[in-house]
Formats: C-alpha cells, sequence, structure tokens
C-alpha cells in the first residue's frame, strides 16, 4: 500500500487552508496534521475512517468554494487513489 498518496493528501489539504478563513483554515490544518499521521503510522486507515474525512472534506469544500474546493478536491483524489489500494469495500 502506498501511503504516499496520505502524505500528497496533507499537503493539498494543507495548501487548502492557507486558501481558507477562519474555521474553515483550522479544519483544514487538522484535517492536514491528521493524514500526516496516517502516512507515518504503522497501520494504515481503513475505508470506514477514510469515508469519514471525505465527509468532513466535502462539508468544508462547499462552504468555502473556489481554490478551496479545487485543493480540497486534489487530497480527495489523493485519498481515493489511496483507497483503491485497500482491500474490501
Amino acid at each position: 500500500m502506498s501511503r504516499q498518496h496520505l502524505a500528497d493528501a496533507a499537503r493539498s489539504l494543507e495548501r487548502a487552508a492557507e486558501a481558507a478563513e477562519h474555521d474553515a483554515a483550522d479544519r483544514l490544518r487538522q484535517q492536514s496534521e491528521q493524514f500526516s499521521t496516517l502516512a507515518d503510522a504503522d497501520r494504515g486507515p481503513d475505508h470506514g475512517k477514510l469515508a469519514r474525512h471525505e465527509h468532513v472534506l466535502a462539508e468544508v469544500a462547499d462552504e468555502e468554494g473556489g481554490r478551496v474546493a479545487d485543493r480540497v478536491d486534489d487530497a480527495i483524489e489523493s485519498i481515493h487513489a489511496y483507497r483503491e489500494t485497500l482491500e474490501g469495500v
């Protein structure tokens, strides 16, 4: 399994946080930190955990729109690429 996709998602989310303001920026930074941690963890996240992250990210992207949404979409693409390497759903 390639954890590089998770690291890529973390970087995209950090860029999204830089483009966002206030609460959205904080939420995106938290998500970025979590993906950085997941990328370095001994065991990667499962589909359920990733789906919960995607839900939060989609919510922020819908609220913010524009450049923030574009960068969140980049992160979601990286998450999907990682999920393709997982067994199950």
